[in-house]
């Protein structure tokens, strides 16, 4: 699918569930166990529809593990002595290319898989969750349940299109969600600020916020700005492998902007730690 001259996946980052946005994180954690299987002792499901994956993108994801690590952790229940696989047979079957022994899974009973389902989609139908909650709900169903974006608008009663532009707020930068959630934005005023580059949004959301901008004016905003805005995109964009690799060594979002390296930490024992790893 495409969307905002982007895939409409490469919009969304699915490997990184944030807990702070997850309307079931206490519940999940209830259920959820977060250990390192060996690969070995995982067997993908043969119920499963999908069985063939193109073998270049095994080959390039395979290729981002050994210098990145496994990112998102697949979703496994234990059946028989062995793993199947819920979610995320794709980065299974790249962790044996890159040679990997064991890769990071949330392992769930089916029963408590089932419930966390239940408890989700009825979490998406609350009218009283802002849009970031809502679009970490429906990723969270589409990578921990393996559902279709057509599932889960038919279990929510909305339509693919309301998912899909819901979920691409989780390309904001973090900053950028917090606001949006403190300050009660309106999805339809953020929504065009979703791919643009972080100096733009940042220039942009105190003016939203303290002049109360439509997102009619914003759209205008970006439209006489384009030039400028997509110059620093790609400038922005030189920088994405070295942010990943930086990201996934100290466990924290890392940013290069200019001249700058910025680290970004959830909490004061995340900066400790960092600074710790740093030193």
């Amino acid at each position: 699918m495409k969307g905002l001259g982007r895939s409409f996946e490469s919009l969304i980052p699915t490997e990184l569930i944030d807990d702070e946005f997850d309307p079931t994180s206490a519940e999940d954690k209830k259920e959820s166990k977060l250990k390192e299987l060996k690969l070995s002792d995982i067997v993908r499901d043969e119920e499963q529809p999908r069985r063939d994956f193109d073998k270049d993108a095994l080959e390039a994801l395979a290729a981002s593990i050994k210098e990145h690590g496994v990112l998102q952790p697949i979703v496994v229940t234990k059946e028989e002595g062995k793993y199947k696989i819920v979610a995320g047979e794709r980065r299974w079957r790249a962790a044996k290319i890159a040679g990997l022994k064991t890769i990071p899974s949330i392992v769930r009973t089916l029963d408590s898989q089932n419930r966390l389902e239940l408890s989700i989609i009825e979490n998406a139908q609350r009218e009283d969750l802002n849009a970031i909650e809502l679009a970490t709900a429906y990723a969270k169903l589409k990578t921990q349940f393996n559902l279709s974006t057509e599932d889960i608008a038919a279990k929510v009663g909305k339509s693919e299109t309301t998912i899909q532009n819901t979920m691409r707020l989780l390309s904001l930068p973090e900053e950028a969600k917090k606001v949006m959630v403190k300050e009660k934005l309106s999805e339809g005023v953020m929504r065009p600020l979703v791919s643009r580059d972080e100096e733009t949004i940042n220039k942009l959301l105190p003016k939203i916020v303290k002049e109360g901008w439509t997102s009619r004016k914003v759209e205008r905003y970006l439209a006489e700005h384009k030039k400028h805005s997509s110059a620093a995109s790609i400038k922005r964009g030189k920088h994405i492998k070295e942010e990943n690799a930086l990201t996934a060594k100290y466990n924290t979002s890392a940013v290069i902007h200019g001249r700058s390296l910025t680290f970004r930490c959830k909490s004061e024992a995340d900066l400790q730690e960092l600074i710790k790893n740093l030193l």
